[in-house]
């Protein structure tokens, strides 16, 4: 049975955001609020990129970099109190508490929209309000799905232009009568005072008061008060997860925190995988992954999320909603993805990463060795003796899609592509192994619900203690977590023998002390070797109590030196570590109120087989 909550919007609230006219109307109406002193509708055109990106320069809001390391690209640095997303400040304002679930944060949706009126009045005095039509994915496409962010940070523009399709044509869509999700955002600092005085900008404007609003109901975003990454680019998380898993479970498809690969075995024959990663976890490494096996080749479709719909042939396909990557500098370098430092060598933002002397950047992790004379993402001169970051650990880097040398030729498919398989993996140092196989579609979203990194340091916490991120979605799914779980269930009923296979990985296997049992990064190929061998049922599988394993032989581990002891650690299960974790999955069940029973019948078999299991 389906467990939903009753917070589904009116038809009449879903109303309010179509066509040109409404679109008119909306501007008008948040001009009046904010008092901007101008209004400029973006086309995201390369004239509009070059003239804001210069203009930046000269307010001193952007640094050019060296053209000769990197062309038409530069550097930004935040204000340090406001460096990441806030997600004690995002709320999802639904009609009742219980709509949102216990995960996410909540405000009644009246009294935070009187807040944010209060707050947006006059919020744009003295500046610019940019209006940014724009797609997620490609336009007109048939899982695509138009936005309107309007903004007063240039910042902001130059960003979505990279990350969207944004400007003439999403605009089109609107004006032959698409539904649009509304955007409001501003920085929360306006340059002229209730006095009428005129203040100083500065590099970074932002305001101490943060909040990040989404209204489920009327599939609304407001963001005040920071300028950075997802809580000033309302396409990302907020539009493309919170806002778009809400949609997709009123409509039946998913939005997810997922990257798309397309693996091509040597027999010619390709695969597409959609998978999720909490973070930390090495997602985008793996979506560029370079295979060390040779005739196999990866290409990827997107780094970061994925909207996956029924198609008409009763497969599931997905699209990358994304035109752009906007990724964590830091552990970034040729050792560990060299395709994402490939596809940075120009057209790329940068920001609270550290300058070097020659008018390029650096950030810990790209080279053994720092460059010397650094200039850190504060501005500062620095070090290795400074005892500090050269770059913020959340630096970031923006960046067009299509300048990825292994991105698929058809990545922006309006159609999407199929999926063969859904991965899922945490960063477990134990219990976990190198792959497994859930058993069924239902054992999948067990999997998936149950998604842990574990604490690795005390000052994190107790060292073993499982940190929950079901389905890599918990800071960004727009309502209640079990809910989520549940629409997992019912896509895979509708979807039937069409559903993909689901798989569990992990690349972070240790030994009692402390050492690495998996070499990880191109390696990771050989675990995708045996999922295709599997999709292809040329090989069988070891049933255990958390899912199928591989047999030995059935693993390509020639040339990496890997004692048999570790092997056998890697793809055998340990029932006494796995009893422990069974009793930190049933905390985690206990925080909802109501988890679907086909994943509590899961939980009481997996106990029951660990008992017998030897």
């Amino acid at each position: 049975m389906t467990m939903l909550s009753t917070d589904r919007p009116p038809a009449a609230a879903l109303g309010r955001f179509v066509g040109r006219a409404r679109l008119d109307r909306w501007v008008e109406e948040v001009a009046a609020l904010a008092r901007p002193d101008e209004i400029v509708w973006c086309d995201g055109g390369l004239a509009e990129q070059d003239r804001l990106l210069k203009q930046m320069v000269a307010d001193g809001s952007l640094i050019r970099l060296n053209p000769e390391w990197r062309p038409n690209s530069y550097l930004a640095r935040s204000d340090p109190d406001d460096v990441a997303r806030v997600e004690d400040r995002t709320f999802i304002c639904s009609p009742t508490e219980a709509g949102a679930g216990p995960t996410n944060h909540w405000r009644d949706p009246v009294e935070m929209r009187a807040e944010l009126q209060a707050r947006f009045a006059g919020s744009m005095r003295g500046r610019t309000m940019y209006v940014l039509p724009f797609s997620m994915g490609a336009v007109g496409g048939a899982l695509s799905q138009i936005g309107v962010q309007v903004t007063d940070s240039p910042y902001v523009v130059v960003s979505t232009a990279i990350m969207t399709r944004m400007g003439a044509e999403a605009l089109e869509e609107i004006d032959d009568g698409a539904r649009w999700v509304p955007a409001l955002h501003t920085v929360g600092m306006p340059l002229v005072g209730d006095d009428g005085v005129r203040v100083p900008d500065v590099a970074w404007p932002s305001n101490p008061v943060k909040i990040i609003a989404h209204f489920p109901s009327t599939r609304e975003i407001w963001s005040y008060g920071s300028g950075y990454g997802g809580n000033a680019l309302l396409a990302k998380k907020c539009f493309a997860l919170r806002i778009a898993s809400v949609m997709a479970r009123e409509e039946g498809w998913l939005a997810e925190h997922m990257l798309l690969m397309r693996i091509t075995a040597p027999t010619g024959r390709s695969y597409h995988v959609a998978a999720a990663f909490p973070s930390a976890c090495g997602k985008t490494n793996f979506a560029m992954l370079r295979p060390t096996l040779p005739g196999w080749t990866v290409q990827t479709l997107g780094d970061d999320i994925a909207w996956l719909r029924p198609g008409p042939d009763g497969r599931l396909r997905a699209i990358n909603p994304e035109a752009g990557f906007f990724g964590v500098a830091p552990g970034t370098g040729e050792a560990t993805n060299p395709a994402a430092m490939a596809t940075m060598w120009g057209n790329t933002i940068f920001t609270n990463v550290a300058l070097r002397e020659d008018g390029d950047v650096w950030w810990e992790g790209m080279s053994p060795t720092p460059p010397p004379n650094l200039t850190d993402w504060r501005g500062e001169p620095w070090s290795p003796d400074s005892g500090r970051p050269a770059a913020h650990p959340n630096a970031r880097f923006t960046v067009p899609a299509d300048q990825c040398p292994v991105l698929a030729d058809d990545w922006d498919s309006p159609d999407g592509v199929p999926i063969d398989a859904i991965v899922f993996g945490g960063r477990r140092a134990s219990n976990v192994p190198l792959v497994s196989e859930a058993a069924d579609w239902i054992d999948g979203v067990f999997t998936g619900a149950t998604i842990a990194s574990e604490q690795t340091a005390a000052a994190e916490g107790p060292v073993g203690q499982l940190r929950f991120d079901p389905f890599a979605m918990l800071p960004f799914c727009g309502y209640d977590m079990a809910d989520h779980w549940q629409h997992w269930l019912d896509v895979g009923e509708r979807l039937g023998s069409n559903a993909p296979r689901i798989f569990r990985v992990n690349w972070f296997r240790k030994d009692d002390d402390g050492r690495y049992l998996w070499p990880g990064f191109g390696d990771n190929v050989r675990v995708l070797d045996w999922i295709v061998a599997r999709l292809e049922h040329e090989v069988d599988a070891v049933p255990s109590p958390v899912g199928l394993l591989p047999y030995r032989h059935d693993l390509d581990l020639d040339g990496l030196g890997l004692h048999a002891d570790d092997v056998r650690t890697l793809i055998t299960v340990d029932a006494a570590g796995w009893r422990t974790e069974c009793d930190q999955i049933q905390g985690l069940f206990d925080r909802f109120p109501a988890v679907p029973a086909p994943l509590v019948r899961r939980l009481t078999r997996l106990r029951w087989r660990l008992n017998d299991y030897r």
